[in-house]
């Protein structure tokens, strides 16, 4: 418990002792008179110096003023157990509010356990000495024991072991690695000793970019929330005049007694403070956030959790996302040169390129290139590359690379991506490189369809028979092939214009060419293992495993946290309003205005820790 709830939990058990003191004293003995003021003090104190501060500041209209009025108001006309027992409640509800937030808080903070304390630099005696993880520099050689963190991301050069990556993925299935083997920092080393060769400094690494995401995850508020607040503000100083007229109409038209009008009035106020949904739905987002971080989705705000669950269509980028992006060459087919020479020559144009494309051909020419031998490297989006090699202009590229070069592709049978090669204005053949669908896709948008989403699309710059052939395969309902990044934007702008009123759109990408698609989308969605940097910088959420499936259960969260959201604001609501009318006609007493505030309040927060739980979501 921390320190300002021990505080304050002293403070209720005293006022309390008090309070149950003064009830063993004459009714109106000056002992009891001195009891209950000083409870009231002691249990209040705080609420009525806010109070005077917000008035101070011009903020009159708040819950510490509505406590504060209505106490005082109720010393005044001498209920002096009730005025202690409001302030009483209203702090145990405070207390459980304070005790679900931090509640929601360490829940993300035990996921947040994958900050790494250190990182071990070997020595040249061999031994080896902890130093700050923000002091490493990028390409050094860190050593990682079993039990340790991995605290920057990096390439395994020596040893195998297992992986736990439960905290950045929420999968508990381990992860084997060897030589070779890309490894992501906030990973635990369960067994063998690793040496990783880091690809990055610390702030550059998977651990730093989690731990910024979901300490800024509560910057954008969902409309839910916003409306709330908009609400609370016209919502307060309507019912401090109501209560005001309450008090003073009856006994000055009709007769009344001003002490039992005023009474009432001073209940009505009791009742009418939105403690209940002012706290609540806040909380029950915020909740939602943190089960999500749990399984894995890093959501920005409550604004993208809110539109998530609104989501009407899903379009999705095929390479990396719905496939693997681990392209392979499938078929060599040569017109004038042999298979050997015709890979050599679209290897080395291609090696000054992180493409996957580019990398497969690399892997299968599997020799070492001089790349002093390949000069004037020129990228066209969306076409490709342009070098020259050994004195030869080399073109590697799809069809319209050819085209634009008055070149006649020979057209291929085979299904993949093809590159088509010709040097020095001659066409020399084509190779052909496929990509395989992740296992998990069809899983994804089956799990996506159930939940009601109404339209999935695909955007792909591959061609189309490709692309078409995928988007079959996974029952995709519609698919555009062919697009430059500037025509997915395009293309995306042209799904949202034909979106229903309400609807929201999500986009889901990985690479550097998506940026601009995910911001642009309603909710933008980015792979985060695989993802580039510029698009898990531009995306609202993340998915730390690269799992499509993840997709359908970040929709599945969000539409259980909007529900909670929805029954604490009927609740809330529905409570007030009866018991406002109950107080206004002298039905309901004090006692019951507290548990109208308070109670509601504290229903309404339990209520919310529900969110925390929807973690748990299959």
């Amino acid at each position: 418990m921390e320190k300002e709830q021990k505080i304050t939990l002293a403070r209720v058990v005293v006022s309390g002792l008090l309070l149950g003191g003064s009830f063993f004293a004459a009714e109106e003995s000056v002992v009891r008179l001195i009891l209950c003021i000083a409870a009231y003090l002691i249990i209040g104190g705080d609420i009525l110096l806010k109070a005077a501060k917000n008035i101070i500041k011009g903020d009159l209209f708040d819950e510490n003023f509505l406590m504060s009025v209505a106490t005082v108001g109720a010393i005044a006309i001498g209920e002096y157990p009730e005025a202690v027992a409001v302030m009483l409640f209203y702090q145990i509800g405070e207390m459980f509010q304070d005790m679900a937030v931090a509640k929601s808080r360490a829940s993300i903070t035990s996921l947040m356990d994958i900050r790494p304390d250190y990182a071990n630099i070997e020595q040249p005696d061999g031994s080896l000495e902890q130093v700050s993880p923000e002091s490493v520099a990028k390409g050094s050689v860190i050593v990682v024991k079993a039990g340790e963190k991995i605290p920057l991301d990096g390439i395994v050069i020596s040893g195998t072991s297992t992986l736990n990556t439960t905290a950045l993925t929420g999968e508990s299935r381990p992860r084997e690695v060897e030589t070779e083997d890309s490894v992501l920092s906030g990973s635990v080393n369960m067994t063998g000793l690793l040496k990783i060769r880091t690809t990055g400094v610390y702030g550059e690494s998977t651990v730093a970019k989690i731990l910024n995401l979901v300490e800024n995850s509560d910057t954008g508020k969902a409309d839910t929330e916003k409306f709330i607040t908009r609400f609370a503000r016209y919502y307060t100083p309507v019912v401090v005049g109501a209560a005001l007229l309450l008090s003073v109409v009856p006994p000055v038209f009709f007769g009344g007694e001003w002490r039992e009008w005023i009474n009432r009035a001073l209940i009505f106020l009791v009742i009418s403070c939105p403690c209940a949904l002012v706290v609540s739905i806040p909380l029950t987002f915020f909740g939602g956030i943190g089960g999500a971080s749990r399984r894995g989705i890093l959501v920005k705000g409550s604004n993208y959790l809110e539109s998530l669950a609104k989501l009407r269509t899903v379009v999705f980028d095929k390479t990396g996302t719905l496939t693997k992006g681990s392209f392979a060459v499938t078929a060599i087919h040569p017109e004038i040169v042999g298979q050997k020479e015709l890979l050599k020559l679209a290897a080395m144009a291609e090696s000054f390129s992180d493409h996957p494309v580019s990398i497969s051909l690399r892997n299968a020419y599997k020799l070492k290139i001089d790349k002093s031998r390949v000069t004037d490297v020129e990228t066209f989006a969306g076409k490709g590359i342009k070098a020259i090699v050994d004195g030869k202009c080399v073109l590697a590229g799809n069809d319209k690379l050819m085209a634009q070069y008055g070149l006649e592709a020979k057209p291929c049978e085979c299904r993949g991506t093809i590159i088509h090669i010709a040097a020095d204005g001659v066409y020399l053949g084509h190779i052909v490189i496929s990509d395989e669908v992740k296992p998990q896709s069809a899983q994804a948008i089956a799990a996506i369809k159930k939940l009601g989403v109404a339209k999935t699309v695909m955007l792909s710059g591959d061609q189309k028979d490709v692309a078409v052939s995928v988007a079959e395969s996974l029952k995709i309902d519609e698919v555009h092939a062919e697009l430059l990044p500037d025509g997915k934007v395009e293309m995306l702008d042209t799904l949202m214009k034909n979106e229903v009123k309400d609807g929201k759109l999500a986009f889901v990408g990985d690479g550097i060419n998506d940026a601009p698609v995910l911001k642009r989308a309603d909710v933008g969605i980015a792979m985060g293992a695989a993802g580039s940097d510029a698009a898990i910088e531009a995306a609202d959420v993340v998915l730390m495993d690269d799992n499509p499936v993840k997709i359908a259960e970040a929709i599945s969260i969000s539409r259980k946290t909007l529900g909670i959201v929805l029954q604490n604001i009927v609740f809330a609501i529905g409570v007030k309003l009866i018991m406002l009318a109950l107080g206004a006609f002298g039905i309901a007493n004090m006692w019951e205005a507290v548990f109208a505030d308070v109670g509601v309040t504290v229903i309404a927060i339990l209520n919310s820790m529900r969110a925390m739980k929807l973690n748990d979501i299959k």
